[in-house]
């Protein structure tokens, strides 16, 4: 019997054919599925459902359709795979917090940012979105190439026209066979203004753009889920290399509660984070006691936003807790830039610079096709209305021509050979109706011809310059960033870690406030005005109830300023880490820049620019302790603060001071005593030590200020009530420390007790502040120079009966170029009656 033929074994090379197939495998994975060509930022299997949807004429101004019917027209046109990868791909071009600019309208249940799946594709319905149809515009114009589908039966794009760079807009992830790519989305409107930067250059300067141009437009990524990024070296290296590590950070803030606890509220996530995941991953850390102080976890988001609360133990540290919780969980992520894209079928790791390149060459494409496809058509129709216009010019002829013929051919044979005419214009002829033998209908075709002949010499010079095509690709481009750009979500805070934040932040004068209750913000120098004395002032700040600013200092961003807290303590921050307020903003309550412990509060800030070996800090208590130790014992101040004086349990800290241990230092009792000694009568203690006796007073009186001599000529004090006086130093004799002092103010009823005293000089400003947060700044100049033993002059209007007192006083530290900006300006105001009385003057004029 004869042996089977396809019983024959065949020998084959294992290792040639593992090779060829998975070298097929993988080429197809890299070209055709995993990841985005650099022109349009899609894969193929978006580009095909974003076609069939255009197909199915399921655009935003049409109703929804059934996902199923899209999924299915999209896999038996163009996708022969399975239903589930195309309808993943529909569902995530439709959720917000995954893509930046969704390129479908979905209606119906989309997934959660909790990871829950989308309804089946037989409950949903989608469209294209409006901004999506930018990405399809033009298609049908000849302007991108056509490929059989896999059964040669419909043509699809090989690339949508894109006209915004959607590589970037959207970002895109994928995962092909031995590499990936994880581009991170941007805001529209940065994207095309580098764009447009590009296109400028090259039409104004004829020049290139280079990296660092575009590094200045476009900040960073735009993530749809907000978060903070930290810092800008990965933004940097992921421009300029394509590979980067960007940290993100969520949006949080640690809010005080009535029953003295306080609570961390997460408001905005980094991309890609799974929040129930999150939720999961806090309380299985509470659980395995790895994170202590925890009390309650719920997720409070809704329509609205997303919202994580998490209540705390009263005796707990919030910002330890939540440096744990950026540690441990996803609340900090890091997004690994990888900007790999297909470029002519090919994959590239491209910069930046690259990709906006590819794109803007993409677009000249683009519109040069559409330029002659609609060249094209414009000639078509200019020929046939010249044929329309010579009939109508004979039309005598013309109509006696085609009754004198037997058939359609023969009138047009004999229309062609008599008026020279090419066969469609013959065409065209013969089928026209009566009513273009009207006066009206003959001047439309003449309209029509010279428009037609205008645009014909449009299209041809945009077609001859590439100067005027660029500048076609500018206007539309522009256009869509107008019509769907939006502000960034994504802020770009500083990175501790980041050593080039620094300087990349001017070195700008700042003035730093701070409340009572603990509310802390930075405003620029120029936010206040001058006013003369006796004003009501402007509001400074908008406080909350029975809260008022305590502290008020000039600095600069890159000084240090350190924290003192009535504990004893002391925490430091460069000014730039103080987020920025306007002038009435609350500002950001200091618990969340300083980890400070249950009870603990701001009494003394100082600004310095270095730590000074041959300089001291010098404390006062309430309770009149004084205490001088070397700055350098502060030179390393942790993360979680340092101790800075030993107290005793009814005393705190007030006040601190640089000094250089030749000053004589002035102590201030709000019963209006006043002592003066010379610093060096005060030993150097270490640290950790409690210091010395500064000043002795009776029962009921407290310490309220200490100065140092070279501060001013004269001692500056302010009542509750507005009142305050000036009186020169030499009116006040050095004593040795530890004695009562002298009278520096005659209290009585009128004036109240003394709330602020500070050293002045002549040509200073100061500033007054109430517990309601209005704010007067006057020339020191104005308030009259008398004697220790008296009350003083009304400084400021207040209304004692309403509760309203000075609350504490401040004294403008600015550069000299703003000291003689606000002579000048208090110069103008002198000459004015009402402008120190006019509150609303003021105002306006802010």
């Amino acid at each position: 019997m004869e042996p089977n033929i396809f019983d024959k074994i065949h020998d084959i090379d294992l290792k040639k054919t593992m090779e060829t197939s998975y070298i097929d495998y993988a080429m197809s994975v890299i070209a055709a599925r995993a990841l985005p060509d650099v022109r349009d930022g899609l894969k193929p299997v978006q580009r095909r459902v974003l076609y069939s949807m255009v197909e199915l004429n399921n655009g935003p101004d049409k109703p929804h359709r059934k996902s199923a019917r899209i999924v299915g027209d999209t896999m038996g046109k163009y996708h022969p795979h399975g239903d589930s990868s195309i309808y993943g791909a529909l569902v995530n071009m439709a959720q917000k917090w995954a893509t930046r600019y969704p390129l479908v309208d979905g209606h119906g249940n989309f997934g959660s940012m909790d990871g829950d799946g989308a309804a089946a594709m037989r409950y949903t319905e989608a469209r294209l979105s409006r901004i999506s149809m930018e990405m399809l515009a033009d298609i049908g114009k000849n302007t991108v190439d056509f490929m059989p589908n896999f059964d040669e039966t419909e043509k699809e794009p090989t690339v949508l026209p894109a006209r915004f760079p959607n590589i970037l807009v959207n970002g895109g992830t994928g995962i092909a066979v031995g590499m990936a790519t994880n581009i991170p989305p941007h805001n529209l409107r940065e994207v095309i203004a580098a764009v447009v930067k590009i296109i400028d250059n090259r039409v104004e300067e004829d020049r290139p753009t280079t990296i660092e141009e575009l590094m200045e437009i476009v900040k960073g990524p735009d993530f749809p889920t907000g978060a903070t990024i930290l810092g800008k070296a990965g933004i940097e290296e992921a421009y300029r290399t394509g590979r980067g590590k960007i940290r993100v950070r969520a949006v949080y803030n640690i809010e005080a509660m009535a029953n003295g606890k306080s609570r961390i509220i997460v408001t905005e996530l980094p991309y890609a984070v799974n929040k129930a995941r999150l939720i999961e991953k806090i309380a299985e850390l509470v659980k395995d006691k790895k994170l202590d102080g925890i009390t309650d976890l719920r997720d409070e988001s809704n329509r609205e936003g997303l919202r994580i609360c998490i209540e705390l133990r009263r005796d707990v540290n919030a910002n330890v807790i939540m440096n744990r919780l950026l540690k441990h969980t996803q609340l900090q992520d890091t997004f690994g830039v990888i900007m790999l894209a297909l470029v002519n079928n090919e994959p590239r790791i491209l910069n930046l610079q690259q990709i906006l390149e590819y794109y803007l060459k993409h677009q000249e494409d683009v519109v040069t096709r559409r330029t002659k496809y609609d060249l094209n058509k414009a000639e078509e129709r200019a020929h046939i209305l010249e044929g329309l216009l010579k009939a109508l010019d004979h039309i005598d002829e013309v109509i006696k021509i085609i009754r004198g013929s037997a058939n359609v051919q023969a009138a047009k044979a004999q229309l062609m050979e008599r008026f020279d005419l090419s066969d469609a214009q013959a065409q065209a002829i013969v089928d026209m109706r009566l009513r273009a033998l009207t006066g009206l209908e003959r001047e439309k075709l003449e309209n029509e011809y010279k428009e037609l002949e205008a645009k014909i010499a449009e299209l041809k010079a945009i077609l001859a310059d590439e100067k005027k095509l660029l500048c076609v690709i500018k206007e539309e481009i522009s256009l869509i960033a107008d019509k769907y750009g939006d502000d960034r979500r994504t802020a770009i805070g500083y990175d501790e870690y980041d050593m080039s934040a620094e300087d990349l932040i001017p070195d700008d004068d700042i003035v730093v406030t701070m409340t009572n209750f603990g509310y802390i913000k930075r405003m620029s120098s120029d936010n206040f005005k001058s006013q003369n004395r006796g004003g009501k002032g402007i509001k400074g700040m908008q406080t909350i109830e029975e809260d008022y600013i305590e502290d008020l200092l000039m600095t600069t961003t890159h000084h240090y300023v350190m924290f003192f807290t009535n504990k004893g303590r002391v925490y430091r921050l460069k000014g730039y880490e103080i987020p920025e307020a306007g002038r009435t903003a609350r500002g950001t309550a200091i618990v969340n820049l300083l980890p400070l412990m249950p009870g603990e509060k701001i009494t003394s800030i100082v600004p310095m620019k270095e730590i000074d070996d041959e300089k001291y800090l010098f404390m006062a208590t309430r309770n009149g302790m004084v205490k001088k130790t070397p700055m350098k014992e502060y030179s390393n101040v942790r993360k979680n603060g340092l101790q800075a004086i030993v107290l005793r349990d009814d005393d705190e800290l007030i006040e601190v001071k640089a000094t250089d241990n030749t000053e004589d230092i002035f102590l201030i009792t709000k019963k209006g005593m006043c002592i003066r000694f010379h610093e060096t009568d005060v030993r150097v203690t270490g640290r950790v030590s409690m210091g010395v006796i500064g000043m002795k007073f009776d029962e009921g009186d407290e310490v309220i200020g200490m100065q140092m001599a070279s501060q001013g000529e004269c001692l500056l004090v302010v009542s509750e009530n507005g009142y305050g006086k000036r009186t020169p130093i030499d009116e006040f004799t050095a004593q040795n420390r530890g004695g009562k002092g002298v009278r520096c103010y005659k209290i009585i009823d009128k004036t109240g007790d003394l709330v602020g005293a500070k050293l002045v000089d002549n040509e200073r400003k100061i500033m007054l502040i109430t517990n309601e947060g209005i704010i007067i700044k006057m020339a020191v100049s104005d308030i009259s120079i008398i004697g220790r033993n008296t009350s003083g002059v009304k400084l400021m209007s207040i209304d004692a009966e309403s509760g309203i007192a000075v609350a504490s006083i401040a004294k403008v530290r600015e550069s000299d170029k703003d000291e003689d900006e606000e002579d000048e300006l208090l110069e103008e105001q002198d000459g004015e009656e009402t402008e120190s009385e006019n509150t609303e003057d003021v105002m306006a004029e802010l």
